[in-house]
């Protein structure tokens, strides 16, 4: 089985913070958003890995099974590929019924170009909507179509791996990190950020209100390309975890983008988890 870097993103956070080697209820999980898709990873029991669904042949399987430091451990991973930030964001503009979308920043009139696509991207006459984003990402998302037979699933009719102690103590990376910096609920100069979800909602209500004439002022750090799309993103990352994963949108998670380790920060990044893995299965 080929994973994506992405899962290699726990194994790291897990070994910098002296994890690996105890029960699995003493890991963190990682929920790790890129451009073109987003994973989630976390230890399950034994219990719940005997449950999984079989995929389909050719797909994935849910759970992988590792040793790692002397313990065996049953990791859920599974990559959600055209849901990562600017992925989901192609995907939020063709669920709109017409050319204006709730999500687009008030004033802006343009063109969202991914994966050698365009996507018209207008606020419209009608302007920026909160809720009405919200509609939009849940349609994207496919959350009330789900054709889940599992007891437990996410979206799209994906088993969730069953929650657990597994899951209690989430780190969120990559470009969950960064909108959160943007948006000014996370300090750049620190390497973790202890937020909940509904921060992000909390920063939408902002940008979602804010024009684009506006919006450079009032979002310093964002890029110029990303103004348009601020309201779409942090709506995205709140549905995504509240309504895609089912998390409370008060449960406090971590921001990480370096970890210490010893007396040095170290990035959370994919290659050292890769690296671990393969001496630990040797």
């Amino acid at each position: 089985m080929t994973l994506s870097p992405h899962y290699y993103t726990k194994v790291t956070i897990n070994y910098l913070l002296g994890n690996l080697g105890k029960d699995h209820s003493k890991t963190v999980g990682v929920v790790d958003l890129g451009g073109g898709s987003v994973q989630m990873a976390y230890a399950i029991s034994e219990t719940d890995a005997a449950m999984a669904p079989k995929v389909a042949d050719g797909g994935d399987p849910y759970v992988k099974e590792m040793f790692l430091r002397g313990r065996k451990y049953y990791l859920y991973v599974h990559s959600y590929l055209h849901y990562g930030l600017l992925a989901a964001r192609a995907e939020i503009l063709k669920a709109s019924d017409d050319a204006e979308n709730p999500c687009i920043i008030s004033g802006y009139d343009g063109s969202y170009n991914y994966g050698g696509k365009l996507f018209k991207a207008s606020s419209g006459s009608s302007g920026t909507s909160l809720n009405e984003c919200k509609s939009v990402a849940l349609r994207a998302l496919k959350v009330n179509e789900s054709t889940c037979t599992h007891m437990k699933c996410t979206f799209g009719g994906i088993w969730n791996g069953g929650g657990g102690d597994g899951q209690k103590n989430l780190f969120v990376a990559s470009f969950f990190f960064d909108r959160a910096v943007e948006a000014g609920f996370a300090d750049p100069n620190l390497p973790v950020a202890i937020v909940r979800p509904a921060d992000f909602e909390d920063a939408a209500k902002q940008a979602c209100q804010t024009k684009l004439e506006n919006a450079k002022s009032t979002f310093p750090r964002v890029d110029e390309g990303n103004l348009p799309y601020l309201c779409m993103d942090l709506i995205y990352q709140y549905t995504l975890l509240v309504d895609g994963f089912g998390i409370y949108p008060w449960q406090e998670i971590t921001l990480v983008k370096k970890v210490k380790y010893d007396d040095a920060l170290v990035e959370a990044a994919w290659p050292l988890g890769s690296a671990i893995e393969a001496v630990s299965s040797t």
